[in-house]
């Protein structure tokens, strides 16, 4: 197989920044063997490892982050979560796809809501609802449609219009929005921390510890820098770095994002962060600038998508700025304490890629950019799928599978042509 290279992430986590330091789970080191070999310590894989160790509690369990936790994608991501998902429209068949996608939604959540409440783990976690912004004319019939939709499925909503929106946000930048009640805002850098460090005994966690390469001679045969580990089962939890390892390649590409906290409002002025105390608003189109309260007086914007590799922190820096000012120019003199990038990895019909991929490899990846509560139930799901509990077809049926992606050359021209139709209709939501 061939050796694996992490994405290269030159500013640290934002979110992170925000905590106190933690000290990570040493390496891997030496001869080791286990049962179970779990790749990637994000919401995906720590499930699978947890949910592992409680369908086999005596089985020894190794989990393998090539970097430390809270600086990967899981870590840095806008700290969004949801049981439900809102319907894609109206029409009777997105309807019927979001009751399903709900369903498993809920079963995630609940999960996670109990492995929270039993350890102890504290990351900030509020129900706030979250609203769907649009700033162009396009963007409010999508929240017309929208509001269409989730009131055929009963789901309190309130419909704003721009004098609403200040109120509750701060600025006018936005023609309307869609406030739907469910949805909650977390420190995911906490979240993720406090799953990795509340593991069940028998799994074992080693950090900066990126698995180099991966073959298969009786048992598995992963490497790291420091250490063999063989194993009987291998779940790959790696997102868009599975295609490192030679699998999924034509299901997946890599997409880097970024995002900003601002600097702190003083107190004079926090009244134009608006009269709700903490909030999230996501665009209506879906290249738009996600946008949320942090604490009582920060805001984080998170924006720019780049294809298989970084733009460089200057990039980034002037454009999240650019991005926080338009929306509020009244805070022209604030700046950016934090700014990160994360990757995520896209499938072309938004479904992930989840199960067997060989003698006793198992994989998910292509979360689509929604990553903690599906990560967390399609990890959860792939434990018991192992365990021979869980039928494939199920999961199939309520999330579908990552179709083909065109081979390059084909497939870089064809993002940068969409991604450039993509962001003129976006306009004033980027």
């Amino acid at each position: 197989m061939s050796s694996a290279v992490l994405p290269h992430h030159p500013d640290p986590c934002g979110w992170n920044a925000l905590l106190p330091p933690r000290t990570p789970n040493a390496p891997a080191s030496g001869k080791i063997t286990a049962k179970y070999a779990v790749v990637g310590a994000g919401y995906t894989g720590l499930a699978a490892a947890r949910r592992l160790a409680e369908l086999d509690p005596t089985a020894d369990i190794v989990v393998l982050e090539g970097t430390t936790v809270g600086e990967g994608a899981s870590g840095r991501n806008s700290g969004f979560a949801s049981p439900r998902d809102l319907p894609a429209s109206a029409a009777p068949a997105d309807l019927q796809k979001a009751i399903a996608l709900n369903r498993s939604g809920e079963e995630g959540f609940d999960w996670l809501l109990a492995i929270m409440a039993e350890h102890n783990i504290t990351c900030d976690l509020e129900l706030t609802g979250r609203i769907k912004g649009a700033a162009t004319d396009a963007g409010a019939q999508i929240v017309r449609s929208l509001r269409d939709a989730v009131a055929q499925l009963e789901l309190p909503h309130e419909f704003l219009d721009t004098d609403q929106m200040q109120q509750r946000i701060g600025t006018r930048y936005y023609k309307c929005g869609l406030y739907t009640h469910e949805g909650y805002l977390l420190q995911p850098a906490a979240l993720i921390r406090g799953l990795a460090d509340s593991l069940p005994s028998n799994v074992r966690l080693h950090e900066n510890s990126p698995v180099l390469s991966l073959r298969k001679q009786g048992k598995w045969h992963l490497k790291t820098p420091t250490a063999h580990i063989d194993a009987d089962y291998v779940v790959i939890a790696a997102n868009a770095a599975i295609k490192e390892f030679g699998f999924l390649r034509s299901r997946l590409v890599t997409i880097y994002t970024y995002a900003a906290i601002t600097q702190a409002l003083p107190p004079h002025e926090i009244a134009q962060l608006g009269s709700m105390a903490n909030w999230g608003l996501l665009a209506a189109h879906r290249l738009g600038t996600t946008v949320r309260r942090v604490g009582p007086d920060r805001l984080m914007v998170r924006s720019l998508y780049a294809y298989e590799r970084g733009l460089s922190s200057e990039h980034v820096n002037d454009a999240l700025l650019s991005c926080f000012h338009r929306r509020y120019p009244a805070l022209w003199h604030i700046g950016l304490d934090y700014i990160w990038g994360g990757t995520t990895a896209l499938t072309m019909n938004g479904a992930p890629w989840w199960g067997h991929l060989g003698d006793g490899l198992y994989a998910s990846a292509g979360c689509n950019g929604a990553g903690i509560v599906k990560g967390t139930v399609l990890g959860k799901r792939l434990a018991e799928l192992i365990a021979g509990i869980c039928k494939p077809d199920d999961i199939h049926a309520t999330y579908g599978t990552a179709n083909w992606v065109a081979p390059e050359p084909f497939r870089t021209i064809g993002f940068n042509v969409i991604s450039a139709i993509e962001r003129r209709k976006a306009g004033r939501e980027a």
